[in-house]
């Protein structure tokens, strides 16, 4: 008997869903119902009991996310092959298949598990940029062997029913393992849709084509502003390269979007009207993603950091391009309500991190940790070992305590969301009773360093005392936007 999913999974489904959604009115009138139904559910009826904020935070975010993407079929900018893979790993395994596995986790196990990963599988890069996270450079050997990449994708993709994944770097372009890289992953697990960061500069014409024959990637590529900023921090003739790698992903339809890092130099050029229309407008973009400098990996300095001043006026500044662009423009830590606080450390929804050693760590940005994939491996373990490590377990907890599906009244301030940056006191308590090790020397020199610890723990009284009254005001009071 030919199930409901054969039917969608079928030549002929796919071909009448593209025929649908390539078509202007037809996508329009659906984005209009859509976008009602969107906000009742949302906002009016609010299910879930969040903050009525925040909720609308979530709305214009995810009603963003289809606009974009409707400004991109409306231009052309995606292939077909990459519009039906999105539309079969989106519908027939993330809306079908994770949710019977989340289910049978959380039966297992009585809570849900993360809803996706990141992963660096190497070091190496053919860059090496000024206050690098993860001090990469063309020099480092370090990676992960190409069998237990797969295998840990393997294992959150039946495990987790995660069908989404993030890679990161060093440059991931440059991983080379048995004769093979990051595109031949994409390849092997067709059934993930994967995020890659990537400086962008080896996006050749070929790297473009396979891109958009296989249909399952989207590169977001480091952009720190225009081209006098990004060569400052990447390198002379950098900008030129990233330029050509846009035009090269346009030609084959491949979506693109932005990775931009946030510093005390840049803070107000990333959120101009001219970069958002330029990289938005001109050259086509489909997202961005703000990442503010954090103080770890090379020569980590906390003079690069934006002031908390800035940040606020990041904020600021995010929430009216929220509204008044239609554009998927979030902040790791400013959109803190979007994803109802910290993701880290395998929280039910969030993600946890790999890097090139096997270390599994909280955060990207949280470089400790107790666990490595590669030993737990050898001890016949798998990625659940992980998410039951008293390490991830506290952290977890704390996230619980401060505003994790907290009663409305009582969710804590989402605008500083993150344990390492906002609540540092608190993470380092936690490393010590948990007796994470270091990922890298310049995590243990942050130990080390009273005045890294001192500086940063005052960073997040300071933000907590900035946005205080609007969280309390605008997200936990009465008055909440229209």
């Amino acid at each position: 008997m030919i199930s409901m999913w054969d039917v969608l999974s079928s030549e002929f489904f796919n071909n009448l869903v593209d025929t649908l959604i390539t078509n202007n009115t037809i996508r329009r009138n659906f984005l209009s119902v859509a976008e009602k139904n969107l906000y009742r559910r949302l906002v009016l009826a609010n299910r879930s009991d969040r903050p009525q904020r925040v909720q609308e935070d979530k709305f214009y975010t995810i009603k963003n996310m289809a606009y974009s993407l409707d400004k991109a079929l409306r231009e052309e900018l995606i292939c077909r092959q990459v519009r039906c893979k999105v539309f079969e790993i989106l519908v027939g395994k993330i809306f079908r298949e994770d949710m019977e596995k989340r289910d049978a986790h959380r039966a297992r196990y009585r809570y849900c598990p993360p809803g996706f990963l990141t992963i660096s599988p190497g070091k190496g890069c053919n860059l090496r940029c000024l206050g690098c996270y993860a001090s990469s450079s063309v020099d480092s050997s370090q990676k992960l062997d190409y069998e237990i990449v797969s295998r840990i994708l393997r294992e959150k993709t039946q495990l987790w029913g995660s069908h989404f994944t993030v890679i990161s770097g060093g440059e991931p372009l440059v991983w080379k393992s048995r004769g093979k890289g990051i595109l031949d992953i994409a390849q092997e697990h067709s059934d993930n849709y994967f995020l890659m960061y990537t400086n962008g500069t080896l996006i050749d014409k070929d790297i473009a084509a396979k891109m958009a024959e296989l249909g399952n990637i989207t590169p977001a590529i480091s952009v720190e502003g225009f081209e006098e900023q990004t060569d400052a921090r990447r390198g002379k003739g950098i900008h030129k390269k990233i330029m050509a790698a846009f035009e090269n992903l346009r030609k084959v339809g491949v979506p693109f979007g932005l990775s931009i890092t946030a510093t005390r130099h840049n803070a107000e050029i990333v959120v101009s009207d001219e970069f958002i229309d330029y990289y938005f407008g001109e050259q086509g973009a489909i997202y961005g993603w703000i990442f503010q400098y954090m103080p770890i990996g090379r020569k980590y300095t906390l003079d690069l950091m934006v002031t908390p001043q800035q940040r606020l006026m990041l904020y600021q500044r995010e929430q009216k391009l929220l509204k008044d662009k239609r554009i998927f423009f979030a902040d790791f830590w400013n959109s803190g309500a979007v994803s109802d606080g910290c993701i880290s450390a395998g929280r039910p929804g969030g993600y946890l991190y790999i890097d090139w050693n096997g270390n599994v760590m909280p955060c990207v940005f949280f470089p400790y940790a107790t666990d490595n994939i590669i030993e737990i491996y050898q001890k016949g373990g798998n990625l659940n070992t992980v998410l039951d490590s008293a390490f991830f377990k506290t952290i977890r907890e704390w996230q619980s305590d401060y505003s994790y599906l907290k009663p409305r009244a009582q969710v804590g301030n989402q605008i500083v969301p993150c344990i390492i940056r906002d609540h540092h006191r608190i993470a380092r308590q936690i490393v010590e009773r948990s007796r994470a090790r270091p990922a890298d020397e310049a995590a243990a020199e942050a130990l080390r360093d009273k005045g890294y610890y001192q500086s940063l723990t005052g960073y997040g009284e300071e933000m907590a005392r900035l946005t205080a009254p609007i969280w309390e005001e605008q997200y936990l009071g009465t008055n909440h936007s229209n």
